[in-house]
């Protein structure tokens, strides 16, 4: 009874806000589940093509690129590993003088100005227009270019980062550089490259006001300014965003928060959380959850229930045995079961999703790092009911009704709506605040470490080549 009261009270506080959400949408209409086999409509940013400037003299060389969809957590085929190419093109020397400026201030943008060879690019403005103004002023934009896009770190130094960010797809380094020598306005072509959300502006801001000799301050805002070059630039209207050692999650429209869960997220070791971009594909309500074999067997929970039905029937399992001796468990919906009253499903080859959990006093402990990678979810009914308005359309009332049947449901999405699961060790916190959060994965020490080297050349890895570890356990 006192589920049920709580479900309708946040379907009536949902009415009015799914009526602000879809303010300047396409209405959904009040439908029922979508069809399978129909592709949701994407409401992710499209690239707009740009006017094709006269292309600047001279040859651009420049390896094919691996097709990669620019929808995150899109399938996406690894590219050869080949050498990249980096394009040459005429410069005048008001351009170069224009873009050893930029280089000289790029350090506003948390990037280390040596690393695109000023001294060089000065000398050969000496020198005057020619071959070695071309090559050198060439060099240290592409290099400018593929930093403020993509990130200075390398992937070896990104622990568990299964993201794909398509913008080197969607601004080709080439691309850039001849709409930049054909408008003469290199500052901006750089500049358009930056990461949109507010909390890249806030990082900057920080860094600005933090004193050159406090190395380590500046450090940490660094590799978290990069980190948002990892991402997509625009990452979208609607959208989910966790950052893992801030242990929330956030339902984001147009960057700002509307609704904000605590989460608790993998244990560090084995089962820490990946970070990922991926599609919400359905939310499961009253889900089952199909016991993984290294329990069923390897923990010996099949033989246990099936030597004792009662026991099974009271935790609300269900027992089966193949005619090769294999036992399936599965945990009827309901209260106790380990997905709780909803699931996220966001196909990934590391079975992460986000779900609902019977554990709910969890979320009041300050340090959240207890899953086998999966990421449970404060208030994750109102969550899903949420999405289920949102993302397919269905009414507050119908999202009340399904929840509360008790059945197994799952609603397909009719929009695509990302996920992201990222690591920011700085960042605002869900009231607006910047601060810093603890590294519970230990993943800004190879990051940090990459800053105080040398920069790499970018070898083409699009994601860490890291084995993939599937965390199918909720518990």
């Amino acid at each position: 009874m006192m589920r049920g009261k709580m479900i309708r009270a946040w379907s009536a506080g949902l009415v009015g806000m799914a009526t602000l959400l879809a303010a300047g949408t396409p209405a959904s209409g009040a439908q029922a589940p979508a069809q399978p086999g129909k592709a949701p409509e994407s409401i992710l940013p499209v690239p707009q093509a740009s006017p094709t400037p006269a292309p600047a003299p001279g040859p651009v060389p420049a390896p094919a690129a691996s097709p990669v969809p620019a929808v995150p957590g899109a399938p996406v085929v690894a590219p050869p590993a080949a050498p990249v190419l980096d394009p040459v093109m005429n410069w005048t020397l008001a351009d170069a003088q224009a873009l050893l400026g930029v280089i000289t201030a790029v350090d506003e943008e948390g990037l280390i100005p040596a690393d695109y060879q000023p001294d060089a690019l000065r000398a050969a403005i000496a020198a005057g227009a020619g071959a070695a103004l071309d090559a050198q002023a060439s060099r240290s934009f592409t290099w400018l270019v593929e930093d403020m896009r993509d990130g200075r770190t390398r992937m070896d130094s990104r622990q568990q980062w299964f993201v794909v960010d398509p913008d080197v797809d969607l601004n080709p380094t080439a691309q850039v550089m001849t709409q930049a020598l054909a408008s003469h306005d290199i500052a901006g072509a750089i500049a358009a490259l930056a990461p949109t959300h507010p909390d890249y502006r806030a990082l900057k801001a920080a860094l600005a006001a933090t004193l050159k000799a406090d190395k380590t301050a500046r450090n940490l805002i660094r590799v978290n300014l990069d980190r948002w070059r990892w991402l997509p630039r625009d990452m979208g209207k609607y959208y989910l965003l966790t950052n893992l050692p801030e242990f929330q999650l956030r339902l984001t429209v147009d960057n700002s928060i509307i609704r904000s869960y605590r989460t608790v997220i993998g244990r560090p070791g084995k089962t820490q959380t990946p970070n990922l971009a991926e599609q919400v594909e359905a939310v499961v309500f009253n889900p089952t959850w199909t016991v993984p074999q290294s329990i069923v067997k390897g923990e010996g929970l099949g033989a246990r229930l099936l030597a004792n039905p009662a026991s099974a029937v009271r935790q609300g399992y269900k027992v089966t045995k193949a005619k090769d001796g294999t036992i399936n468990v599965v945990q009827q919906p309901g209260d106790n079961n380990s997905l709780g009253r909803m699931k996220i499903d966001m196909p990934n080859e590391h079975a992460i999703y986000l779900h609902d959990t019977p554990s709910k006093a969890l979320f009041n402990t300050p340090v959240r790092a207890y899953s086998h990678g999966c990421v449970r979810t404060e208030r994750a009914v109102e969550l899903g009911m949420t999405m289920a308005i949102l993302g397919a359309g269905i009414t507050p009332e119908q999202a009340a009704n399904i929840s509360l049947s008790g059945k197994y449901t799952r609603v397909l999405m009719t929009k695509t709506f990302p996920v992201y699961l990222t690591y920011f060790t700085m960042a605002t916190d869900i009231s607006g605040k910047l601060g810093k959060f603890a590294d519970v994965y230990g993943r800004d020490v190879p990051v940090l470490a990459s800053f105080a080297a040398p920069r790499a050349p970018w070898d083409g890895k699009r994601k860490s080549s890291e084995a993939v570890v599937k965390l199918d356990n909720p518990l």
